[in-house]
């Protein structure tokens, strides 16, 4: 109880230095590149954020909206913004989402796969302006690192709205190309099939965070994650799978680096499923095994 009250007054000191016009964001020292960033808890921690880009156009599941509910540690910055195909968690301070979470139906998959999906090579990469700390494109230029879409457009051909969002650089993190193009693409590649047999997936992607991750950007300040996960549900099976990978080639198939949704909570503090009954989610969270799943071959 008291140290709740203590973390109370801090915020409230935060938020009170605010309001006599401090700058929005700090100076960069010792404390900006802990993992929690406790020291700049404005007390928006978990916050529910508008954007012009969802008005209108807020997500609809297709099923139980709660499944994409992500708990995420207390004092992690996030503002949470709901676009029409995908929920993003983001984090003004790293400059990348926390997470994206989405559902991919049987339906979207083969809109997408059709002849009449939306084309990638029409759509750009732009900055949603509503939403604190998101970079524009630019800011990745001559970085080394390619704008990895956490949701993959390859889900959202279905819809013009879902890949204009898509781009948005709420849903980029820095990838590196042979990260990007390489065994994590086959990892959403394979995704995007089982979406056809199971009928309707859950799937959450975010990066692993760290301390002292290299910064990209005009202002240095884009935060560079050396890991990614992939949260994979199917909730007609009952079924859950997880990837991790390192932001590098990885020199083994994709299938190499499956885990289990408990050890990726392990490394982000993150809570998936939670809506789930607590007996199915234990059970569920602590099993991998890809032969469960449809078998991929990538053209290599």
């Amino acid at each position: 109880m008291k140290k709740h009250l203590i973390y109370s007054v801090l915020l409230l000191a935060v938020a009170l230095a605010g309001c006599r016009g401090g700058s929005e964001r700090p100076e960069e020292n010792a404390q900006v590149d802990s993992f929690y960033k406790s020291a700049y808890d404005d007390g928006t921690a978990v916050q529910e954020q508008s954007s012009k880009h969802s008005e209108g156009k807020e997500y609809k599941s297709t099923g139980d909206a709660s499944l994409l509910d992500v708990k995420l540690p207390e004092r992690l910055d996030n503002q949470t913004v709901h676009y029409k195909s995908i929920v993003v968690y983001f984090n003004k301070y790293y400059r990348v989402p926390n997470c994206v979470a989405y559902e991919l139906t049987n339906t979207m998959t083969s809109m997408a796969d059709s002849r009449e999906a939306e084309n990638r090579a029409n759509y750009k990469f732009e900055r949603d302006y509503d939403v604190k700390g998101c970079p524009d494109w630019w800011d990745y230029k001559e970085s080394g690192y390619t704008r990895g879409h956490m949701a993959p457009a390859m889900d959202m051909r279905w819809d013009k709205t879902a890949m204009e969002q898509c781009f948005l650089m709420t849903n980029i993190c820095p990838q590196l190309d042979e990260m990007n193009d390489g065994e994590w693409r086959h990892v959403e590649e394979a995704v995007h099939k089982w979406s056809r047999t199971a009928g309707r997936l859950v799937v959450i992607t975010g990066p692993i965070f760290s301390n002292n991750m290299q910064r990209i950007g005009k202002h240095n300040d884009i935060a560079v994650p050396e890991r990614f996960f992939k949260v994979v549900y199917s909730p007609k099976q009952n079924r859950a799978i997880a990837f991790v990978m390192e932001n590098k080639k990885m020199p083994n198939s994709w299938t190499n680096y499956a885990t289990t949704i408990d050890k990726v909570e392990a490394l982000t503090g993150y809570d998936f499923l939670a809506s789930l009954e607590d007996d199915v989610e234990d059970v569920i969270e602590s099993k991998e095994n890809i032969k469960d799943w449809p078998a991929y071959y990538p053209r290599r």
